[in-house]
């Protein structure tokens, strides 16, 4: 244990979650699917979307009756290349790696693939899709709306959500490339993270109804939800640092996850009633494959990558900066450190899990805490 912190080996910590998606009703084969995501984000580092996300997002919300466990994954609409599908508010990882495969499928056959998703729930870290892409050999490209965070430029009300816009692509090196960010300056998993830990936020991430910044992230968390703040776009506050770029970008990822398939945007994500109960969040994703070998042999591909990515992290750097990083390589560095240490697991998360042991009579899990 370092600073209240226990490290639990990654297999223990995916069993658990398998037991838990399935002690609430998430058939056997979906709730390895939704573990396997989960712990996937938790080996990268990448601890906002992790086992962190298990009992406030999926657990809680399955309990509320507002996400279905059991996912029907029906197809709306389908193409050589396209296709439409409708999850049913069921589990968005279920949704999302059968979405992604279709687009893969369609990829192999036609060269090119690409599926549109509505009515589905938080599918977790988008990079896992595009992960899945590069496997095949292939550009793999995802993005998602979400309920209302940000604000366009020059407002201050939630209105478009931290809509990630994702992409994948093979290299020759030991990691691929893989941006996997939001089109806001910080996401709410982030903040939780900061919540957790008791930290004030930086200057500039979060924007109040008076247009000035926040910083307690306690209060913002509430904030967020009464709608009385709102995360700034990539750029942040303003034009002057370039906040209507990510404002841009933004709007991109909630059109093609509304327009194209008809699904739900904006304030219809909020995940309340009129009335102000939960429900449903009806999120929209989008996937796409593009088959490399299609335009070019795939190793020329991946060589041709892997020299840009190495020209990039060898050309000058800031005085005192130790090194450039490429997308995906802080990830492979977190997965090197922490491939025998396992899950970071702090007081907040312990008492998540204690209480979900108890509440589903788990047994078999001795934990250190």
């Amino acid at each position: 244990m370092e600073n209240n912190i226990y490290w639990i080996d990654f297999d223990i910590m995916e069993k658990f979650m398998v037991d838990v998606f399935m002690g609430i009703g998430v058939p056997e084969e979906d709730a390895r699917i939704c573990a396997d995501l989960l712990i996937t984000s938790d080996k990268r580092g990448i601890d906002s979307h992790g086992i962190g996300r298990l009992k406030p997002i999926y657990y809680d919300r399955i309990k509320q009756g507002i996400q279905n466990p059991v996912t029907h994954f029906e197809m709306v609409r389908e193409g050589l290349t396209t296709a439409v599908v409708d999850g049913h508010d069921g589990m968005g990882h279920v949704i999302g790696k059968k979405a992604m495969q279709l687009a893969i499928d369609k990829a192999k056959a036609h060269g090119m693939g690409m599926v549109a998703v509505r009515n589905s729930t938080h599918y977790g870290i988008a990079g896992y899709y595009a992960s899945m892409a590069i496997d095949a050999g292939m550009i793999g490209i995802t993005g998602t709306n979400a309920r209302p965070s940000i604000a366009p430029t020059f407002g201050v009300e939630n209105m478009l959500g931290t809509n990630p816009l994702t992409f994948g692509m093979p290299t020759d090196e030991e990691f691929p490339f893989i941006l996997d960010c939001a089109t806001s300056i910080t996401q709410r998993g982030k903040i939780e993270v900061y919540e957790r830990l008791g930290k004030d936020l930086p200057e500039g991430w979060v924007i109040g109804e008076d247009g000035q910044a926040k910083t307690d992230s306690h209060q913002v968390l509430i904030d967020l939800v009464k709608g009385t703040a709102a995360l700034t776009p990539l750029g942040g506050i303003g034009e002057e640092n370039g906040g209507y770029k990510g404002y841009g970008y933004a709007t991109v990822v909630e059109i093609l996850c509304a327009a194209l398939q008809g699904g739900s945007f904006l304030k219809g994500l909020l995940g309340f009633s009129p009335e102000g109960k939960p429900q449903p969040y009806c999120l929209g994703h989008f996937f796409i494959a593009i088959n490399i070998s299609e335009f070019t042999e795939l190793e020329s591909f991946k060589k041709t990558t892997g020299d840009i990515l190495r020209e990039l992290r060898n050309s000058k750097k800031v005085p005192g900066s130790e090194r450039i990083y490429t997308a995906g390589e802080k990830e492979h560095l977190a997965w090197l450190e922490r491939k025998d240490k396992g899950v970071p697991v702090n007081l907040p998360l312990q008492k998540n899990i204690k209480d979900i042991i108890k509440e589903l009579n788990l047994t078999g899990y001795d934990f250190p805490f």
